[in-house]
């Protein structure tokens, strides 16, 4: 039987989007319309699939120092929520349930007595130790085993994300389509100052990647590569045979490169209105937690409640959620649940 191609799959999954979602509507029944077809769309489309994630929490932190000195960056807060729930709210919102932590050992029990295994959120996480960091690439050979020969998307435990990701729900997509012969996907984001990221140059009228850079003094392109990237499971072999840098590291560039001579490795910028934060200097956690407050405090909605996320992508039914929330203690977060979901609570 003749495979589909990646036009025909996205008919199929528009098929399938319109034919679910009229059921609902018939029924007349909008609340369970909204709740039950994320769930019935990825079992349509994406049974026998998988993408894996890696969030990259060790590091020392040295930008951050002497408050790293006693407490990793990831598990410091964010306005009202540890750091490390943003990107992992970014996993889940795209529909991602097998995760892989990879942080220091001091920090580890912190990381398992907040998260535990995430099967109250519905989710698979997964945890290993990195000794001392020799690059990003090592998170892959760290994770070798978790990874298999599936695709693998890495974020890095200090990114932040807000705003419509539908671009990252693409690229997911698109990687999946390709099957385990998928190559690599960056992305590009517009900046004022891109000279302490990586940047990559695009091709004006195809969006090819012309060239790769690490941090340069005089950038080709103003699109810096935010901390987040998506490999075929080819990423293990390569990252093992990366020579490192004269810092001792192996370098994300080189790895990137190494699908880019292959023609293997695509980029999209990410549209505007979407927001990017990187929260390794105390400076950036200042404007992180305005940020995120702002947002709160207009909206009366969280931003990375991971019960709410959890519930709404049908990670988990009513009783989980009950049993979830029933041992969390008496404050405003939890209260917010309460109120967010008054049928599943009355």
């Amino acid at each position: 039987m003749k495979s589909l191609g990646c036009a025909e799959r996205h008919a199929v999954k528009d098929f399938y989007n319109s034919f679910l979602f009229s059921i609902f509507t018939l029924l007349q029944d909008q609340d369970k319309a909204e709740h039950y077809y994320p769930l019935l769309v990825s079992m349509c489309f994406y049974k026998g699939k998988s993408m894996k994630a890696i969030i990259l929490a060790g590091g020392n932190g040295t930008r951050l120092y002497p408050i790293t000195q006693v407490i990793t960056k990831q598990l410091m807060h964010i306005y009202d929520k540890p750091m490390i729930y943003y990107p992992l709210s970014l996993l889940m919102l795209a529909g991602i349930k097998d995760i892989l932590i990879i942080t220091r050992q001091q920090d580890l029990t912190m990381f398992q007595a907040l998260l535990s295994d995430g099967s109250q959120f519905g989710i698979n996480i997964q945890y290993k130790i990195q000794e001392q960091p020799k690059g990003l690439p090592e998170a892959f050979t760290i994770g070798e085993n978790f990874i298999g020969d599936d695709n693998v998307t890495l974020i890095l435990g200090d990114n932040l994300f807000y705003g419509d990701i539908s671009w990252y729900k693409k690229a997911i997509e698109q990687q999946i389509a390709r099957g385990k012969a998928g190559g690599g996907q960056i992305f590009g984001y517009y900046v004022s100052d891109p000279r302490a990221y990586g940047v990559v140059e695009l091709d004006e009228t195809n969006h090819k990647i012309l060239s790769l850079e690490e941090k340069p003094q005089n950038p080709k392109s103003r699109l810096a590569i935010p901390g987040l990237y998506i490999f075929d499971s080819t990423v293990v072999e390569r990252s093992k045979n990366l020579t490192p840098s004269p810092r001792g590291e192996t370098e994300i560039t080189d790895l990137m490169n190494s699908y880019h001579q292959e023609g293997l490795l695509s980029a999209q910028r990410i549209s505007r209105g979407v927001a990017w934060l990187d929260t390794g200097t105390p400076k950036s956690l200042i404007e992180a937690s305005s940020y995120i407050a702002a947002i709160e405090e207009r909206q009366s909605l969280k931003v990375a409640c991971l019960e709410e996320i959890a519930f709404r992508m049908n990670f988990i039914n009513d009783a989980k959620l009950r049993e979830t929330v029933s041992n969390l203690p008496n404050c405003s977060y939890k209260d917010y649940i309460v109120d967010l979901f008054p049928k599943v609570f009355r």
